[in-house]
């Protein structure tokens, strides 16, 4: 049974409506992950903000530390299947990080995103998360095998759209690249992949680039 914590930045008292609600959500959380993997003990920390959550979800979450995730959200808009699967997918990445392949290039935050991805479907069904289903654009496997090993990546470009690159574009990178691994793989899941290390589906992402320039070698200079 996983030893978790929750708590809540509730000193105004901005969260207080709906307590009994964000309980619920994230014990059905814990439960539906249970049936498919073990999750390590962790404190799941909650505050209210109305900028900077997803426009159409009202919160964000994000783990960025072992053992902890943290989930801000706008009380009026509070969705309890929105807090599950945002629950759901960080708890993947909770897992990963606690692996002995966590990483920190940037193939390590595609696999690490498209993996999550692909365990709020295992977990939860239906279709993709929005970012999820992002098409990657025409050049940006080419651009990863380039920048794959680099540590000083940025994130909000590759994942935000804070740059040149569309916004989302690194989830659906990540995610199309897992499901490709998959298909090639049958028997592997985001369950039992949780571990392995992102140069394992380096190859993955060549064979997409040869898919875009008919065939020719991708350099790996940065």
């Amino acid at each position: 049974m996983t030893v978790w914590n929750i708590h809540f930045l509730n000193a105004r008292d901005d969260l207080t409506g709906v307590l009994p609600e964000i309980r619920a959500a994230a014990r059905d959380a814990v439960a539906r992950v249970a049936d498919h993997a073990e999750l390590p003990r962790f404190d799941l920390v909650l505050r209210a903000q109305v900028e900077g959550v997803i426009p159409d979800w009202g919160l964000r979450g994000a783990a960025p530390a072992p053992g902890v995730i943290e989930i801000v959200l706008t009380p009026a808009r509070f969705d309890p299947d929105l807090m599950v699967r945002t629950l759901v997918r960080e708890f993947h990445h909770l897992i990963r990080r606690d692996g002995p392949n966590p990483g920190r290039s940037l193939g390590d935050a595609l696999v690490g995103a498209g993996l999550a991805g692909h365990f709020v479907l295992q977990v939860l069904g239906g279709k993709p998360d929005p970012w999820d289903a992002t098409a990657p654009a025409s050049g940006l496997a080419r651009r990863a095998i380039k920048e794959w090993s680099r540590l000083d990546f940025s994130h909000d470009d590759w994942f935000l759209g804070k740059g040149d690159i569309r916004k989302w574009s690194g989830y659906g990178l990540g995610h199309k690249l897992v499901a490709e691994f998959m298909t090639r793989n049958p028997g592997e899941n985001a369950v039992t992949l949780a571990h392995r290390k992102a140069d394992d589906f380096r190859a993955i992402v060549r064979q997409m680039v040869d898919g875009e320039n008919g065939g020719a070698e991708p350099s790996e200079k940065d």
